[in-house]
């Protein structure tokens, strides 16, 4: 038997392709399908319209509230396991059930999975007998070879907010879903009170599971792949996503707005597909005119990019020098034209040519975001509040900050960008002094509506806003972490760094240094002691000796708000001896970090750094609930 790898990006897309496929197979003939527009950017990572229509389906339509005109009798919804959609789903069968003359057949399959409570809404619409119910286990969708999200855009939400854990079961069936193919996780390492309720969900299903499988015994035994999984709840560092990401990918999701690895941008920034542009050459083909001004176009951004890869990880400081040599060597490239003299010479050229004009294109692209973010970060508002919001990060004295807020709220800021400002100083100083929070909530109500009260009262119990009478207790507290984990780093070295700080240009995020906690200890204990971690600074594949879990850094952890989780799991001996003679010594091993509510793209960098430091020795997987920053969570309690 072939060694085991880890877990495979590719493999679950596959997975998750053949499952759908299942599902249209199922539904004989040609068919309508009806789909949770939620699901389909989701969808769309792995799996083209092209694909679908072999599969008999005819049209797509989006569930709303106002049926779609169905001509097929096969009509299959697809849709996210809601109230909301189990009612959309009942209201639309009953209403082609009346058209005359239309014998319709209606399938709907759930998202994740189906619940009692879909099935008890449909039954009391009484159209159970009209419809065949079944489920879709879609729980991870790959966005990247390393990277792994459940796509629960309002998980963040229903979390803090609405105090909804369906997607802590959700996580833990994902979760599951891993160890069943790969073996037990075999230590279970996390921080916060929703990763103690995650973890307990998770050892719960390892039981049923256990029971299910009593006569196979390797069932379930620890995995020789996967070293331990960390996760992180979100609630334990809310800072970091606050915070303005400064890397290239952070800032496009920042201004533009990452979704399903799609943004839509200005056609003229992409330009003509079909254009045939030689560099430095002027003039486009007569039959490619030039894209109108205003139109939108949704452009994919991933690793089939290969200068998207190279870019979208680094401090956007250094992002023009890079597309400039890039440029310059496109040009070299396009100049060989003129020394290809013999006919094997210029068939060499004219076979690099498409690849040419394809990477062409994309430093066209880059270009022209790029040119967009730095009109954006060079304005005054911007600057302003990225200064205040380094100050506060860095501990500065909060009061000395109100005049430039004050100035945001009179000069007609965004209120998200005066929010977010003053949810890191509440979350820094572990809550505002009352008489601050009651002067900056009489001023956004005056400027911003009175309507925003129900705002501000969200903000309160999502604890992003609070009155430091009320914060004081169980909070992160940062002014003790910068310097136990070394949070603020002065010198950063953009170009080419030496340490995680340089996504957020000096700011560590926490989160990744609790990663590092159990990851990189002897090289984070070297770093907190005032190494600069190069030359003579600590071996940053080093992981102390012969400690696991959080072992010294317990005082740190005291500091960090929620329960802190560390457990082993083991199989029974002679199953464990098998399954490593079964699958080989692997010693490259893989680290699970799971974003329990939501991750940023300038943590997914970080932990991508971590990962180029440990190269040969341990692969670092990413999982999250959804992708998030600080937009997004003022969103989430915003009243419009």
């Amino acid at each position: 038997m072939a060694p085991t790898i880890g877990v495979d990006a590719a493999q679950i897309r596959e997975k998750a392709l053949a499952d759908l496929l299942a599902i249209l197979e199922g539904v004989r003939g040609k068919k309508t399908l009806v789909l949770d527009q939620s699901l389909s950017g989701p969808i769309g990572l792995f799996a083209k319209f092209s694909v679908l229509q072999d599969y008999g389906v005819d049209k797509v339509h989006w569930l709303h509230d106002t049926p779609g005109d169905i001509t097929q009798k096969n009509i299959l919804y697809l849709a996210r396991c809601t109230p909301k959609n189990a009612h959309l789903i009942a209201n639309q069968v009953k209403h082609y059930g009346k058209i005359p003359g239309q014998d319709a057949d209606c399938s709907a399959f759930f998202v994740p999975r189906r619940t009692l409570v879909c099935e008890k809404i449909l039954e009391e619409e009484g159209v159970v007998g009209d419809i065949t119910i079944g489920e879709y286990p879609l729980y991870f969708v790959p966005l990247e070879a390393d990277l792994l999200s459940l796509e629960l855009e309002h998980s963040f939400q229903e979390l803090y907010l609405h105090k909804d854990y369906t997607s802590i079961f959700y996580a833990a069936k994902a979760l599951m879903g891993i160890q069943q193919k790969h073996g037990l996780f075999p230590r279970i390492i996390g921080k916060g009170d929703n990763v103690r309720r995650l973890v307990d969900a998770l050892l719960r299903m390892r039981s049923e599971v256990t029971v299910d499988d009593a006569l196979n015994p390797f069932a379930l035994t620890p995995s020789p792949t996967i070293e331990n999984v960390i996760i992180i709840d979100r609630e334990t560092d809310f800072v970091t996503p606050l915070l303005t990401q400064l890397t290239y990918e952070g800032l496009i999701d920042e201004i533009y707005g990452i979704k399903n690895s799609k943004i839509e941008v200005d056609a003229s920034l992409v330009g003509n597909p079909q254009q045939n542009v030689l560099a430095g050459s002027s003039s486009t083909s007569a039959s490619s005119p030039p894209p109108q001004i205003g139109k939108k176009r949704t452009v994919v951004l991933d690793s089939s990019d290969k200068l998207y890869e190279d870019l979208r990880d680094t401090n956007f400081a250094i992002v023009g020098n890079l597309l400039n040599k890039v440029s310059r060597r496109l040009q070299a490239d396009y100049e060989g034209r003129h020394q290809a003299k013999t006919v094997t010479e210029i068939k060499q050229f004219v076979s690099k040519l498409g690849g040419l004009q394809a990477e062409h294109q994309s430093v066209r692209m880059h270009t022209g975001l790029a040119e967009e973010i730095m009109n954006h970060t060079r304005s005054d508002l911007f600057n302003k509040s990225l200064e205040v919001q380094q100050n506060l990060a860095a501990g500065s004295d909060a009061p000395t900050q109100h005049e430039n807020i004050e100035e945001l709220i009179y000069r007609g800021a965004g209120i998200e960008q005066v929010l977010r400002l003053l949810c890191i100083e509440s979350c820094v100083g572990a809550g505002l002094r009352p008489k601050d929070f009651e002067f900056f909530k009489r001023e956004i109500l005056q400027a911003y509506g009175y309507h925003h009260i129900l705002t501000l009262d969200a903000l309160e119990k999502l604890q992003l806003l609070q009155p430091r009478t009320a914060a004081a207790n169980a909070r992160t507290s940062y002014s003790s972490l910068r310097k136990l984990l070394r949070l603020i780093v002065d010198e950063v070295n953009e170009h080419d760094p030496d340490d995680i700080s340089y996504v957020y240009s000096g700011y560590a995020p926490l989160s990744v240094r609790l990663v590092q906690c159990v990851i990189q200890k002897q090289y984070l204990q070297m770093t907190t002691k005032g190494s600069k971690g190069v030359g003579g600074g600590p071996d940053v594949n080093a992981v102390g000796a012969g400690s696991t879990g959080w072992k010294g850094f317990e005082e740190a952890l005291r500091n960090v708000k929620g329960k802190t989780v560390d457990e082993a799991q083991s199989g029974e001996d002679k199953a464990v001896r098998a399954r490593m003679i079964l699958n080989g010594q692997n010693e490259k091993r893989m680290t699970i970090v799971f974003f329990l509510g939501g991750c940023t793209y300038t943590e997914i960098a970080a932990l991508r750094f971590i990962g180029r430091q440990q190269e040969g020795k341990r692969k670092i997987l990413i999982c999250t609930t959804s992708i998030i920053n600080g937009s997004k969570m003022i969103q989430s309690a915003l009243v419009n």
